[in-house]
């Protein structure tokens, strides 16, 4: 069994010990460390290199948007970022993306649910619920006025197929339901996933969400 590796990264000791404990409760987690705000973790990560930063999002020195953005940015980067914060509100969503975390997690959420975000995210999945996916939506529609050109000119790099599930994985489906919109066998959507990654040189999901909106291959209707 492969072990996921995580860091986590709060300003609040108690936080920090009730995750630990609560991850290392499970067979295929182990905390390797606990950074106490953004430069820590991004010390921390260079030494242990975990495989997954649990962020909280308001620390002192650099908050974990910003730690998120530095993590995330290199070339060849591999840490995963999922975002913590007891605060669920539309600007750090919207934010945490945009800086390049694969996952946004509300504290309250429970072991069980912490322990599942970790291997989601760790899998290279994206943990992007409904109903953050309608939030980010609503915050695309206020904040872009129109799709930025330099990654509109990426698009067409996708297959008229490829375009379409782009769409619907900005939608927030998942790749069963995507098959059954599109009536394809779900390990052909996978491949499309896959090539649609390494088309637009993209992380995860959620980044593709991310760069859907932006680009206005999924227009922020309706919410």
């Amino acid at each position: 069994m492969t072990t996921i590796r995580v860091l986590i990264a709060d300003d609040q000791m108690m936080v920090r010990q009730g995750f630990t404990v609560l991850l290392n409760a499970e067979p295929d987690i182990e905390v390797i460390g606990q950074a106490v705000d953004g430069l820590d973790a991004l010390t921390q990560v260079d030494q242990l290199a975990p495989d997954v930063v649990l962020m909280d999002v308001r620390m002192p020195r650099l908050g974990g948007i910003e730690a998120t953005r530095r993590l995330t940015a290199p070339a060849g980067a591999t840490v995963k970022v999922l975002v913590l914060t007891t605060f669920d509100l539309d600007e750090y969503v919207y934010e945490a993306l945009r800086a390049g975390a694969s996952g946004f997690l509300l504290k309250d959420a429970s072991a069980a649910e912490l322990a599942q975000a970790v291997r989601v995210v760790a899998a290279g999945d994206a943990l992007l619920a409904p109903n953050l996916t309608k939030r980010l939506i609503a915050e695309f529609s206020r904040v872009t006025s129109s799709p930025r050109a330099p990654l509109k000119e990426r698009v067409g790099d996708l297959t008229e197929r490829e375009t379409e599930v782009l769409s619907l994985i900005a939608q927030g489906l998942a790749n069963g339901e995507i098959a059954e919109r599109l009536v394809l066998a779900e390990q052909t959507v996978k491949s499309h996933v896959g090539r649609i990654l390494s088309k637009l040189g993209l992380r995860d999901r959620t980044q593709a969400a991310v760069f859907a909106y932006e680009t206005g291959v999924v227009r922020p209707t309706g919410y």
